[in-house]
């Protein structure tokens, strides 16, 4: 019995290991996310204008710049808005609508 729960211990240790080393979903590197040890392209108090790509779960907007999330309280998909960033997290930031986007929008 005990030999038994040790093999199933290192089995599942083994998997483990291998999906933290790389090969797992979210740490391979694919899907040209933002990479969190760098530089944020965003910083608190900075305004942008922007056009909504996406909503989440909670009914936010989402927009990306650069790779890095955005999530746009009371933001709806496809508006272009100015947005003001009110908190920047390692792999996300927090935004409020503050007007409507100027004409160049991104």
């Amino acid at each position: 019995m005990i030999a038994w729960k040790v093999s199933v211990i290192r089995a599942l240790g083994d998997e483990r290991t291998s999906y933290r080393s790389g090969g797992g979903y979210g740490c391979s590197g694919y899907g040209g996310g933002f990479r969190s040890d760098g530089p944020k392209p965003v910083e608190v108090g900075k305004e942008d204008d922007v056009t909504i790509t996406e909503s989440n779960r909670r009914g936010d907007g989402v927009v990306k710049i650069d790779g890095f999330v955005i999530f746009v309280t009371g933001g709806k998909q496809g508006e272009k808005a100015r947005i003001k960033i009110i908190q920047v997290g390692p792999r996300f930031a927090n935004a409020t609508i503050v007007g409507t986007a100027s004409q160049g929008t991104s």
